[in-house]
C-alpha cells in the first residue's frame, strides 16, 4: 500500500508540469519526423535491412521517440542530488526500503510521461505515414515489455545514483550512461542495423531492453517463444541489476557521508 501511494503521488507531482510535458511531446514529435526521413533514406538504399520494412523503420522512429520519457533515456534520478547533498540520510531513516521507494516513484513518473509524451508522436506518425497500429493482444504484450524496460532503466540509473556515495560527482558516470543508453538501446539506430559481433554484443547488453526489445514486440518481431524469450531477457537483466542495487545499498548504509552542509 505504501509503495502504491508513492507511485500515485509521483504521478501527480509530475502531472503538475503539463505545459512542459506538452513542449517535450512536440519536440519528440519533430525529432520523430527527422529520424523517420533519415530511416526512409537508409531503407530505400538498403531494402529489407535487418528484416525491417520501410514502414517498420518509420514506426520504429516514432515509437522510440514516444519511449524517451518513460525509459528516461536522457535523465537521471532525483536520488542523485539527495545523495550529493546528504538529504538521503532522511530517506534511509524512513520505515521503507530505499530501493523500492524510488522504484515506485519512478513507475509513477514513467506512467505520466507515457500518457503525456507518448501519444502525440505516435498519433502524428499515424496521421502522416500510417505507422503500424498493433492488435489489442499485441498492445498488451508491448505494455508488459515496456514495464520491464522501465524497471531495467530504473535499476541502471539507481546504480549511478548510489555511486555518488563514493565518487561524490556523478556527471562523468551519467555522461557514460547516456552515451550507452543512446547507442546500445536502439535509440539512434535500430540494433538490427548493427553488423556482426557489434550487433551481437549490443543486443546482449541491458540497454537493448530499454528500446529495441519493446519496439520489436510492438512491431510483432517477437512472437510465441521468441516473445517469452524477450521477456526473460528483460526480466533477467532487471533482477540482476536490482540485486546489484541492493548490494550497493547495503554498502552505502555503511559508507554514508553527508556533504554540502
Amino acid at each position: 500500500m505504501l509503495y502504491a501511494l508513492v507511485c500515485w503521488f509521483s504521478f501527480r507531482r509530475h502531472s503538475a508540469y503539463r505545459l512542459a510535458a506538452l513542449g517535450e511531446a512536440v519536440s519528440n514529435t519533430m525529432f520523430g519526423f527527422l529520424r523517420a526521413y533519415i530511416l526512409i533514406a537508409l531503407w530505400q538504399s538498403r531494402p529489407g535491412l535487418g528484416d525491417y520494412t520501410v514502414l517498420d523503420a518509420i514506426t520504429f522512429a516514432f515509437l522510440t521517440q514516444a519511449l524517451i520519457g518513460p525509459v528516461q533515456i536522457f535523465g537521471g534520478m532525483d536520488l542523485t542530488e539527495r545523495v550529493r547533498t546528504g538529504d538521503v540520510s532522511i530517506d534511509l531513516h524512513r520505515p521503507a526500503d530505499l530501493q523500492l521507494w524510488w522504484l515506485a516513484d519512478d513507475l509513477g513518473r514513467a506512467s505520466f510521461t507515457l500518457l503525456a509524451r507518448g501519444f502525440v508522436p505516435m498519433t502524428a506518425g499515424w496521421l502522416v505515414f500510417g505507422i503500424l497500429v498493433p492488435s489489442p493482444a499485441r498492445w498488451a504484450a508491448f505494455l508488459l515489455a515496456l514495464l520491464l524496460a522501465v524497471v531495467v532503466s530504473f535499476a541502471l540509473r539507481y546504480l549511478v545514483a548510489l555511486a555518488v556515495f563514493w565518487i561524490h560527482d556523478s556527471r562523468g558516470v551519467e555522461a557514460v550512461m547516456m552515451v550507452c543508453s543512446l547507442f546500445f538501446s536502439g535509440m539512434i539506430l535500430p540494433l538490427v542495423t548493427f553488423p556482426g559481433l557489434l550487433g551481437t554484443v549490443a543486443n546482449a547488453l541491458p540497454w537493448s531492453a530499454l528500446v529495441q526489445v519493446p519496439a520489436d514486440v510492438y512491431l510483432g518481431k517477437r512472437q510465441g517463444w521468441e516473445l517469452l524469450g524477450a521477456y526473460a531477457f528483460q526480466a533477467t537483466w532487471a533482477l540482476a541489476l536490482i540485486a546489484a542495487g541492493r548490494l550497493l545499498t547495503r554498502a552505502a548504509h555503511r559508507k554514508l557521508v553527508i556533504q554540502g552542509g
